[in-house]
């Protein structure tokens, strides 16, 4: 299933996604991607799913949510990869927007040299760029980049865009224990936040299982110290995001296990969000037996808490 949900974001109300990318294909291999480790790195751009074929995926998900009497406050292409790997991003846009529904692109930004993704991303109305790094070394620490990429180049494609881009555009920055939560490394970061000036700058850390188990969170005191060094670097509104969403909001059909397959693709969900959600749907816990017994989902544990996500290697 290419187009899910919807899911409960912070930043962008009820949301569904589009999942434009096939598992893992991707220019970073992030240590604390929540998908594990990328098993098909790539710069070059190409074609995946047809446009027209998530256009109708996306019109019969927005009727499903109609005769619940629910809404879709975005469409966020957020996929098992890079979405702007998708040569036919800009198109697909373009066939979204009769619907009137909001449209969101989250980017790790490593293509924003490239002036046809710039130009695909004119299209949306929320763009979010991934600033983990502004020097090299951390760079290739926290996000593990193909080799083709260059740091800097990557950089000044984000400037480019954020002057040039009318709709709302946020920076992202994922912060790692010991990578790139020291003051010095914030510091690089917040100038760049500077030179960008996005609408707000979100801090994360990681909520879900991660690529590799050494990764941990940052510490609060971090966090807090690193809130401080960029509001007062770039003067721009900082927004943490370290909670765990609740399992309002999070959207069943009468077909639960391809919902919960299509959102643990790229949303790995906590095991008590579905007990709930599968209580209120007065479905028998064994959809999950099933789907564990045939190997679509993989059971894992995070910092106290156990979580379902799609294997994507089968």
């Amino acid at each position: 299933m290419i187009v899910y949900g919807p899911v409960p974001s912070r930043r962008l109300g009820q949301s569904i996604g589009i999942n434009n990318i096939p598992p893992k294909t991707c220019s970073y291999s992030c240590v604390y991607c929540q998908l594990g480790r990328t098993n098909r790195m790539q710069v070059k751009r190409q074609a995946f799913y047809k446009p027209e074929d998530i256009c109708r995926e996306a019109e019969i998900k927005l009727k499903q949510l109609e005769t619940e009497n629910k809404h879709a406050d975005y469409f966020s292409f957020v996929p098992d990869g890079e979405p702007t790997l998708d040569m036919n991003l800009g198109k697909t846009i373009e066939l979204l927007k009769p619907y009137n529904t909001k449209i969101a692109v989250i980017t790790n930004a490593s293509l924003l040299w490239m002036d046809d993704v710039k130009e695909d991303l004119m299209g949306a109305d929320w763009v979010s760029v991934s600033i983990d790094a502004a020097e090299e070394t951390t760079w290739h620490k926290i996000d593990r980049p193909h080799g083709m990429l260059k740091h800097q180049d990557i950089l000044n494609g984000i400037i480019e865009f954020s002057k040039a881009f009318h709709g709302t555009l946020v920076t992202e920055t994922m912060l790692v224990e010991g990578i790139n939560d020291h003051e010095t490394c914030i510091e690089k970061i917040a100038e760049q936040i500077a030179l960008v000036q996005p609408q707000k700058a979100y801090l994360l850390v990681p909520t879900r299982p991660p690529a590799e188990s050494s990764v941990r969170r940052a510490s609060a005191e971090n966090l807090r110290k690193a809130t401080a060094i960029i509001r007062g670097v770039s003067g721009t509104e900082v927004e943490c995001i370290t909670g765990d969403e609740t399992e309002e909001g999070f959207f069943f059909t009468e077909d639960i296990a391809d919902d919960i397959i299509s959102i643990a693709s790229v949303h790995p969900i906590r095991e008590d969000i579905i007990e709930n959600l599968l209580k209120k749907r007065n479905a028998n816990r064994s959809v999950i037996s099933e789907l564990l017994d045939r190997g679509s989902l993989i059971k894992y544990t995070y910092e106290g808490k156990k979580f379902y996500k799609r294997n994507i290697h089968k």
